[in-house]
């Protein structure tokens, strides 16, 4: 069975304000909850720990340790 890009992860670089698409996808998956995330949905992530969150109360959590 063939997959198309729209059913793989993208795999990306996240940067201070942006993100790189480095694998074509539609989603990436969030670091703590593992939900998939849709790129254009994708507002909070960790350009020092290289990871997405769904939430931006996931990612606080995540960067304070309580995650």
């Amino acid at each position: 069975m063939l997959m198309s890009s729209s059913d793989k992860a993208a795999k990306l670089h996240y940067g201070p304000s942006s993100f790189r698409v480095l694998r074509p996808g539609q989603h990436v998956y969030c670091a703590v909850s593992g939900e998939a995330i849709p790129l254009e949905d994708l507002h909070y992530w960790s350009a020092e720990h290289q990871e997405a969150y769904a939430t931006c109360e996931i990612a606080t959590r995540r960067l304070l340790g309580q995650e």
